[in-house]
């Protein structure tokens, strides 16, 4: 694969972004609202179509940790977008062992990457060797990969003197984005969009991590409190029972939700 396949996917990299509208009939309408939202789907989406293929093959051959680095090394560099020359360094070392590989901006280490067999399955524990090198330097993301699964993980900060805690925030399967489901390769595009260089750069990386950790039910219990939900509530209540409203109807609701719909132990 390698220097092979590296130059002949240059070469058609002019063909694919001239193939806009194929892009677009893999992948739907982009929900998106910039023309650097847009140009990534665009790019990444012909990135995923043009290494399905040795993807396939690596899998089908059980191919071992260092051909599926090869191929991670490419997907890093023309689906995502990461430079080889200032954002990527290779064998990052910490103590007497190493990382596959480290993506840094800005001058610092910004995610550790671990790379496993395309065979083996990922594990939470495989993440022992990045979240010393993270704590050290003050990474708050590791992505760990197999080729076909991609994974992130926000190292959430859980107070003084506790270490970070590894929240996985993505989770994709990319053989599965070529398979019979309409919905498939939309869905594999949206979550590997995040960790493009250019979502990491808008900050949409970080905003999905938040998003993330308020859908968990303490902050949804919080949030259901929220003046905003209130009065959306009320006027959901209103339409569909007719009733015109009475004076003490925000309390009343109040009352139902904190004693009855929402669990005790998630209130303050």
């Amino acid at each position: 694969m390698g220097a092979d396949f590296t130059a002949s996917f240059e070469a058609e990299q002019v063909a694919a972004n001239d193939k806009s509208t194929h892009v677009m009939s893999r992948t739907g309408e982009f929900n998106v609202t910039a023309d650097w939202e847009r140009q990534t789907c665009e790019r990444l989406a012909a990135a995923m179509d043009r290494f399905s293929g040795p993807l396939a093959e690596l899998t089908a051959r059980d191919a071992n940790q260092g051909d599926t680095r090869l191929w991670v090394l490419d997907f890093l560099t023309y689906g995502f977008n990461f430079s080889k020359h200032s954002e990527l360094t290779t064998e990052y070392r910490t103590g007497g062992a190493s990382i596959d590989y480290a993506i840094r901006r800005h001058g610092r280490l910004f995610a550790p990457v671990e790379v496993r067999a395309c065979g083996q399955t990922l594990d939470v524990r495989n993440l022992q060797q990045a979240r010393r090198l993270a704590a050290r330097e003050g990474a708050e993301w590791i992505f760990l990969t197999n080729a076909r699964i991609w994974q992130a993980y926000h190292l959430r900060d859980m107070g003084a003197d506790a270490p970070r805690r590894p929240v996985r925030v993505i989770d994709v399967d990319l053989a599965n984005a070529h398979g019979e489901e309409e919905d498939a390769f939309p869905a594999a595009l949206d979550a590997l969009f995040y960790l493009t260089q250019e979502a990491i750069e808008h900050g949409r990386l970080q905003r999905l991590a938040d998003w993330r950790r308020n859908c968990e039910p303490a902050p949804l219990a919080d949030a259901l409190r929220s003046d905003a939900v209130q009065q959306a509530l009320r006027w959901e209540l209103r339409s569909r029972t007719g009733h015109p409203g009475h004076r003490g109807e925000s309390e009343e609701l109040l009352e139902s939700l904190t004693q009855q719909v929402v669990a005790r132990g998630l209130l303050d």
